[in-house]
């Protein structure tokens, strides 16, 4: 009897003290991890990291714009304080914010804007190192069009190429000194970086950089503060008459062998922001070597050309932010891409696997048990850096991403072969010595060849040393490009008109 009346006291005892530890947890509420800010051209991302799921509330004001969230359950602590600090000057959206305890358990966040924004606000469960995220997403009003910034991008680089001029029958000219005029003549038109014939984007483009430039003050008056001398008279009749240009002729009729406009290609240098990728031994991030990558390349394709048409590469992201994989694929059926390559660094789960390969979409499985796991692997990367799954955009895209056709798989696989030989010819390793299929969501635009490149295993050792070394990555840069080339001279691009 005396021993079951102890147990019974025992146990109530750490009844009690488990109701206490319970009230105790509930009353702490959730902590604050860690916050991290994303600024890109595209939308700047908040995201604030918790060890329990955050609820909150917003609300946007106008004039001037601002945003201010309400962050229930939480007190205000170092972490969240530190938010402050990582707003750059450089943010597109975010001028800088005010954060505070606005009530007992709540904290106020109000972000002084640059401009008027559309903001998602969405919570991520846990996945990878992850816990659980509160994510605030700014976007323009007025979204950024691919196009626009493929046309601004050119136009930016248009003084560069249109410093020097060819005369008829003689070489080009470079910054020589206009002579002297013997007699006054009409002021010729301005001139303006040559556009490809036939070329829509290219005729966007020349609009764009005709449009009249606002009126701006006054211009500055000489040194001394001297008004300028009055033009001197006219000679009269010193001048022989200008003999009449003769207008060209029409272009020449595009052929499969010879384009009128210019050939797009669309580089995908994977993961970033939220999602770092795969990560080495020492530290390096799949996401900075491949955008690294991606940024070599870009410059050997911009200085290139097929048939005489210019060549343009499109950087799906060209910073440290995150791009779902249906955005991806969207971007460059935007700026209607002729060609799109995703690049990669692969990971395995032990360091002796190493070797560069390429892959293309399969419809009807992988190729190998490796190409599905890698699959499988790169498709959740939505996972890790965050979509908004109830956005209807979002919808939309994942749609989109399942009408890929044979002929893009040929031709898909034509330039991996390619650019496989062209890697194999730099003395890198090879993981596999053909072409590998699965079912990659960012390869599946129905209208556009596409690969995904692994550059090398980034989990071994002595290939993560390689690609952190600029030689290295100059000479795979080499190698693509060479691939890219290859393919055009075996399959070149037919003329077509850009529907901007």
């Amino acid at each position: 009897m005396k021993a079951t009346g102890l147990k019974r006291r025992v146990l109530l005892q750490g009844g009690s003290i488990a109701l206490m530890l319970g009230v105790h947890q509930i009353a702490r509420g959730a902590s604050i991890l860690a916050v991290r800010v994303w600024p890109a051209a595209d939308y700047t991302r908040v995201t604030i990291e918790s060890d329990a799921r955050l609820n909150s509330q917003q609300l946007v004001v106008g004039s001037p714009p601002r945003l201010a969230v309400d962050i229930e359950g939480i007190d205000l602590n170092t972490e969240l304080r530190d938010l402050v600090g990582k707003i750059k000057p450089g943010d597109p959206y975010i001028n800088g914010l005010r954060i505070g305890q606005n009530a007992p358990k709540v904290v106020r966040i109000v972000f002084d804007l640059k401009q008027t924004v559309r903001p998602q606000v969405f919570s991520l469960a846990p996945v990878a190192a992850y816990k659980h995220r509160l994510v605030l997403d700014l976007y323009p009003e007025q979204a950024i069009d691919p196009m626009e910034a493929l046309i601004a991008e050119r136009l930016r680089d248009a003084p560069k190429n249109g410093s020097t001029t060819t005369t008829p029958g003689n070489g080009p000219v470079v910054a020589t000194a206009p002579p002297a005029p013997a007699a006054p003549s009409p002021a010729p038109a301005p001139v303006r970086p040559a556009m490809p014939p036939g070329d829509p984007l290219g005729d966007l483009m020349a609009q764009q950089a005709a449009r009249p430039a606002p009126s701006g003050p006054a211009p500055a008056l000489p040194p001394g503060g001297m008004p300028l001398p009055p033009a001197p008279p006219p000679v009269v009749a010193a001048a022989p008459p200008a003999r009449p240009v003769t207008p060209p002729g029409p272009p020449p009729r595009a052929t499969a062998s010879r384009t009128d406009r210019i050939i797009i290609v669309a580089l995908d240098p994977g993961h970033g922001g939220e999602d770092p990728g795969a990560i080495g031994p020492n530290g390096t991030r799949e996401k900075d070597i491949v955008l690294q990558v991606a940024h070599r390349l870009r410059e050997r394709i911009n200085a290139a050309s097929v048939n005489g048409s210019p060549m343009r590469a499109f950087l799906t992201r060209d910073a440290d932010f995150f791009v779902p994989l249906g955005v991806r694929v969207q971007k460059a059926r935007r700026v209607q891409a002729d060609l799109f390559v995703s690049i990669h660094a692969d990971a395995f789960t032990t360091p002796a696997a190493r070797g560069a390969s390429v892959f293309a979409l399969s419809q009807s499985g992988a190729s190998s048990s490796a190409a599905r796991w890698l699959a499988n692997k790169e498709n959740d990367a939505d996972k890790v850096g965050g979509v908004n799954v109830g956005n209807h955009e979002a919808q939309v895209q994942r749609a989109l991403l399942d009408m890929s056709t044979t002929a893009q798989i040929n031709d898909s696989l034509k330039l991996g072969g390619a650019m496989l030989g062209e890697i194999k010819g730099i003395g890198a390793r090879l993981h596999k010595a053909q072409v590998e299929q699965a079912g990659f969501a960012v390869l599946k635009a129905p209208d556009i060849p596409s690969v995904l490149v692994e550059t090398a295993f980034i989990s071994n050792p002595e290939e993560e040393a390689n690609l952190r070394r600029a030689d290295y990555q100059e000479n795979l840069a080499d190698a693509l490009m060479r691939g890219i080339q290859r393919y055009f001279a075996q399959n070149p691009p037919l003329a077509r008109s850009r529907q901007l």
